[in-house]
């Protein structure tokens, strides 16, 4: 055993949580240790979908263009119902990705973008090796923990070393995915929702005309029980089966392809194999002390990309609280936050997810039994569309527990700030500091002194005045204190009469 390495941060994983939460310490000039056990990232991971908001996230730490090279905006995503491949799709429902703004300009808040995980993890680890605060250790995996006063000690080990090391960390953050070692360790339970149905996702190529993939498109055929996600570069997909309780998993899985989609189906190359649950479960505690959990630790989605916002959005949130707890300006309340943040966001997610998995599944169920085009593709327009709009639980001075969901032009608290676009082009977003932003449209510069307050009280807050005529008719409250992951904390219409209330209560120092 090695002398202890120190650290204010171990993040335990290098999959995009674990690097995005990296880069949000290192924004605030936070540095990290990260431990990854895998040498390289997953070969045939399955698709992220990064929306337009998570595309903001990513771009105020310098990754929007990072990602938009190896992803492709899509215009539209179409998702191809059909009872078999040889048939016609009984319904075509498109989901426009599109937003009021184009992401290929700067500053522009931009559409979904869909892209490959293992490029994108791989895109996102050589962004942790270069950067100065964060130290990669890779081929290093996390064994046990133990929680100290005052922090955690974790053992790792250096597998090509053969070396066994601790590190003192006053935080540690597991991001080590859907099996997670420190979840174990903190012997925190995994809620599901119902019983789990197996399922196999087959990762393979094939250039057969009946699955029409289009570059940089989008493409989900859904045939019968079996949903086909086009990866966006031409011939390669991932399929998702459905398998029995009682039913093998094949050795063979071109015949399971087969099996489903039909026995003239092209021999496809096949990529890769993976096994997975549909139990959909949440951590039933986001916290234990100084220890963490973020991403698919925390809660486990699959398939994971359908929702890669939950955990880019768990990185960003935890992110930017530890800074400010470590930087001396977050109170307790800040921290325990997160849990009450993130949790009912992943609970909401599940159930939209369910949903989603239950739609496909009665498809399936409806197609077998021979039910008429007709009725299939009316019970799909029954389907109520997914909602884009998030929302959290936010308390204000003087104000119960409410749920906003940030509207384009709504300030609330706890609600998304507006996306908007500056006469000049840039987007408002583009204009925000680096921790707190105070929005201030009150045409008198009436936050500037309120921004000095908090300054001086070491709440670092940036004064944003704006005369621009589009926000100030498009944004409805003139005061708006906005946080680093552009949610809002407070607003109003003047200024406060007890402002430093409402900064104790921003910065965590009172709940």
């Amino acid at each position: 055993m090695t002398t202890p390495t120190r650290t204010q941060v171990l993040v335990v994983g290098a999959g995009p949580t674990g690097a995005v939460l990296a880069l949000e310490l290192a924004h605030h000039n936070v540095p990290c240790l990260v431990v990854e056990r895998a040498v390289a990232p997953p070969r045939h991971a399955g698709v992220d979908r990064l929306t337009g908001h998570a595309m903001g996230l990513l771009r105020r730490l310098g990754l929007a263009a990072l990602v938009r090279r190896y992803a492709g905006p899509p215009e539209l995503e179409d998702v191809e119902w059909r009872t078999r491949l040889d048939d016609e799709p009984v319904l075509v429902s498109s989901h426009d990705s599109r937003d009021s703004y184009d992401d290929a300009e700067p500053g522009a808040v931009g559409p979904d973008h869909r892209v490959p995980a293992a490029e994108l993890t791989r895109r996102l680890r050589d962004e942790l090796r270069e950067h100065p605060l964060i130290d990669l250790r890779e081929g290093w995996t996390f064994t046990g923990l133990r929680v100290e006063p005052g922090g955690a000690v974790a053992t790792v080990l250096d597998v090509h070393a053969g070396v066994r090391h601790t590190i003192a960390a006053r935080h540690l953050v597991g991001c080590d995915g859907a099996q997670s070692t420190v979840r174990r360790c903190l012997e925190v339970p995994m809620e599901s929702l119902g019983s789990p149905a197996r399922h196999c996702s087959v990762f393979f190529r094939s250039t057969d005309p009946r699955l029409p993939a289009k570059h940089g498109t989008p493409v989900v055929v859904v045939v019968g029980g079996l949903t086909s996600v086009s990866r966006g570069d031409g011939d390669s997909w991932v399929a998702h089966l459905p398998v029995g309780a009682d039913e093998p998993v094949t050795t063979d899985p071109v015949a399971m392809l087969r099996a489903r989609l039909g026995s003239g189906l092209e021999v496809p190359e096949i990529l890769g194999v993976a096994q997975w649950d549909d139990a959909l479960a949440v951590a039933a505690a986001y916290r234990r002390g100084p220890v963490f959990l973020a991403g698919e630790a925390a809660h486990r989605f699959h398939p994971a990309g359908e929702l890669a916002d939950t955990s880019l959005a768990d990185a960003v949130d935890l992110g930017w609280k530890l800074a400010a707890e470590i930087n001396g300006w977050g109170g307790p309340g800040l921290l325990a936050s997160y849990e009450s943040e993130r949790r009912p966001s992943a609970l909401l997610d599940r159930e939209l997810l369910a949903r989603s998995l239950e739609t496909r599944r009665r498809f399936g169920r409806l197609s077998a039994a021979g039910a008429a085009p007709e009725l299939l593709a009316g019970v799909l327009r029954q389907e109520a569309n997914r909602p884009d709009a998030r929302a959290l639980p936010a308390r204000h001075a003087n104000s119960a527990v409410v749920w906003h969901s940030g509207a384009l032009g709504t300030v609330r608290p706890g609600g998304r700030a507006p996306d908007l676009r500056l006469d000049t082009g840039e987007a408002l977003a583009d204009r925000f500091g680096p921790e707190l932003t105070l929005v201030d449209l009150t045409g008198d510069a009436a936050g500037r002194s309120l921004a000095a307050a908090a300054n001086a009280r070491g709440i670092p807050v940036t004064h944003l005045p704006i005369a621009d005529e589009g926000v100030r008719t498009g944004w409805d409250r003139p005061l708006a204190l906005v946080r680093p992951d552009r949610h809002v904390a407070w607003c109003a219409d003047t200024v406060p009469a007890d402002w430093n209330a409402v900064l104790d209560l921003v910065s965590g120092k009172t709940t």
